[in-house]
């Protein structure tokens, strides 16, 4: 959407193809006794003061429609775990989280300050964080080539300290001996400078492209994707041919879909076998187990916007990994929702899982799985209840949880491959799936590409449109945005 939108502003005719019946895929909300959840999207970085997010959003006309709620204040951000009952409530504010880990471990500041300013560097180094100065191509840095686990053992053998700075793992569903310090630098940093939900979530957001459309030159089709490209001419593809055999033409496409799925529309005569082999060596990241709950007769002036990761140990790298059969990592999100004149006092929460977990209901569809994987579904439902209640004892009458959904229904709904929740994992050492492809005219962006979630797959549609706009013309749209 971000792509389409940025494309149009600059005067191409664009066709906006969606799998889905709707488009926002995650981003969407539904409704369950009236109330609304969010699908997929519960909370991001970036929208600090001079961050990318609002900066990116002020390039796309959204900053009066989507407004962010920083999670402030005491209780906020809560970090527990089970192995040895520690609590530890982390203030926002880069400078703020710091010297809170310092009050907590004394005996640690100069790993503490290390990392922080290692965080820095890499901010500082990464030029698409900054739209200005935006490139066609992300150069990489030293800190893409060793593993957060392995600066983190440089630093300190305090098991603990290397939890708590290890949790935002699963904000990216890597393990820290997977991912390289940059690319968790790159997520990280945003969120410890702030921590923000979005006013009627990203459904906000997706309003806002609609509007946004509307006044563009995009089509929209939903119930569409390609099947096949057509009529190649000197290494560019002339037509596309669509799901309903229908084919259109046009001077490029761009595909914002799981890597994996790419290949299955790329002519494999046009793919060099290392590049096959690179793409289907990508490892997939974990989904979650999401349940959806309501508290009644809560008072909502003092119910969150929050978020607290429960976490049975201090090793990510376990609690990541798909044969972990332990007690998993559990984030509970409070939030205020209105709909209709009401205010729902909300929580949902979310647990790592992974298909490989589940895949003996894999060949089902929603609505048509065995006995067996509902009494699997209604046992989490009990234990995630169990859990939250465990740490909110005050909602426990009052917390009725009215939906869940495992990576398969994700996986249905989203036509995410194996229901996913960041695409594939950003490694160390990987070079993800991104621009321009062998067939010329062929590109690819997406949250796999850059960075997962919102900011990654925004951020690669700005890096990708200077390419596709051109240096001078990008750059003078982007002051004509930013300053007005």
């Amino acid at each position: 959407m971000t792509l389409a939108l940025i494309l149009s502003l600059n005067g191409k005719k664009i066709l906006l193809l969606e799998k889905a019946t709707r488009i926002g895929g995650s981003l969407s909300r539904f409704f369950r006794e009236g109330v609304p959840f969010d699908t997929g999207f519960h909370f991001t970085g970036g929208f600090s003061t001079g961050g990318v997010l609002m900066e990116m959003l002020k390039v796309l006309g959204f900053t009066a429609s989507v407004k962010p709620v920083f999670l402030t204040g005491p209780g906020s951000s809560v970090f527990a775990f089970d192995q040895d009952n520690n609590v530890y409530d982390m203030p926002s504010g880069t400078d703020n989280f710091r010297l809170a880990l310092h009050k907590n471990f004394p005996g640690e500041k100069n790993a503490i300050d290390r990392y922080f300013d290692l965080i820095k560097k890499v901010w500082q180094s990464t030029s698409s964080l900054r739209l200005r100065n935006i490139n066609s191509s992300v150069e990489p840095l030293e800190e893409d080539f060793i593993t957060l686990q392995s600066v983190l053992d440089s630093l300190t053998n305090n098991v603990k300290l290397k939890g708590i700075l290890c949790v935002f793992c699963l904000c990216y569903g890597t393990k820290p001996e997977e991912v390289s310090f940059a690319n968790h630098a790159r997520v990280a940093g945003g969120l410890y400078e702030s921590v923000a939900r979005i006013e009627n979530g990203g459904e906000a957001l997706v309003n806002a492209f609609k509007d946004a459309f509307k006044k563009a030159d995009v089509e929209i089709r939903c119930n569409s994707f390609i099947t096949e490209c057509a009529d190649i001419e000197g290494n560019q593809v002339k037509g596309f041919i669509l799901n309903n055999s229908e084919r259109v033409a046009g001077e490029g496409c761009t595909f914002t879909i799981h890597p994996q799925e790419v290949l299955k529309v790329l002519p494999k005569e046009y793919l060099k076998k290392a590049f096959l082999e690179r793409v289907s060596s990508f490892e997939t990241t974990s989904g979650f187990f999401c349940t959806f709950g309501v508290v009644d007769n809560a008072d909502p002036s003092d119910f969150g916007p929050s978020i607290v990761s429960l976490l049975p140990s201090y090793n990510l790298n376990e609690l990541l990994d798909s044969s972990y059969k332990g007690r998993g990592a559990l984030a509970i999100i409070r939030s205020v929702e209105a709909k209709g004149g009401k205010r729902y006092c909300v929580i949902n929460a979310f647990e790592p899982e992974f298909f490989s977990q589940i895949n003996k209901w894999g060949d089902s569809s929603t609505g048509k799985r065995p006995a067996d994987y509902y009494k699997y579904k209604k046992d989490k439902m009990d234990e995630i209840k169990k859990r939250i209640c465990g740490f909110y004892p005050q909602y426990c009458n009052n917390f009725r949880m009215l939906d869940a959904a495992s990576v398969l229904t994700f996986r249905d709904y989203l036509f995410s491959p194996e229901g996913n929740a960041y695409g594939i994992k950003q490694k160390v050492g990987q070079f993800n799936l991104f621009g321009r492809q062998s067939l010329t005219n062929i590109y690819v962006a997406g949250q796999s590409a850059i960075l997962p979630g919102l900011v990654g797959a925004m951020l690669s549609s700005f890096i990708l449109a200077r390419l596709l706009i051109g240096k001078k013309d990008y750059g003078n749209f982007m002051e004509m945005r930013l300053c007005s």
